[in-house]
């Protein structure tokens, strides 16, 4: 950074200067970004407004209130105010850290439908909000078999992880744990939608268009 503004200096003989920030790191002191595979984009089309959500949503409870000072713009006395709160509305927290998160990155419209389809999903409700993916007919064709899915989905990286995945149990179908690696959809199911759980909090809906 230091050459960096020295070259400045030098080529256009003006001042330029540097600035950093403290890095951000969880409560085990692992970073939290690109290189340690947990970062969240701020195109949409990389990480949904609902995925987005949903990553400071679920951040560690000891995490939450460093994030609520260095990322948001809520005055220092709320915040102080925040943390005197008993650690049962841990949850409290978390919701307006991922609301206000959200609503800086994708606008004050998309946090209020991110965090009412994270309360609808979490209490058992439909919501036609769910993160979708649409499946094509060369995808698809007469059937798909849920690893596949999930690949398309975006839910693992490989085939390979959606088997461990789901031979540890951490997913499930329209409600019903998986226990079949080889389960499979008709083209006719698919055309209806399927929704997909991962772990607790990752929710996913797949249909053929």
């Amino acid at each position: 950074m230091l050459g960096g503004t020295e070259l400045i200096r030098r080529k256009l003989g003006k001042d330029a200067h540097a600035m950093t920030i403290t890095l951000l790191t969880d409560s085990n002191g692992n970073k939290m970004g690109k290189t340690a595979g947990n970062a969240v984009w701020l195109d949409p089309n990389k990480t949904s407004p609902f995925d987005f959500y949903q990553y400071w949503r679920n951040v560690g409870d000891k995490d939450v209130m460093k994030c609520l000072r260095m990322l948001t713009f809520l005055p220092i006395e709320e915040i102080e105010e925040m943390e005197k709160l008993d650690d049962s509305r841990i949850n409290e927290k978390k919701e307006i850290l991922a609301h206000e998160l959200t609503e800086l990155v994708h606008g004050k419209e998309e946090a209020d439908k991110a965090q009412a389809t994270a309360r609808a999903l979490f209490s058992g409700a439909s919501n036609d909000q769910m993160p979708t993916t649409e499946l094509t007919a060369d995808q698809a064709g007469n059937g798909m078999g849920l690893l596949d899915i999930m690949v398309a989905a975006g839910l693992t990286a490989s085939k390979g992880e959606a088997r461990r995945l789901i031979a540890q149990g951490g997913v499930s179908v329209n409600d019903e744990k998986v226990t079949n690696v080889e389960m499979a959809f008709t083209a006719d199911e698919l055309r209806e939608g399927i929704r997909i759980r991962k772990g607790k909090k990752v929710f996913q809906k797949v249909i053929l268009k």
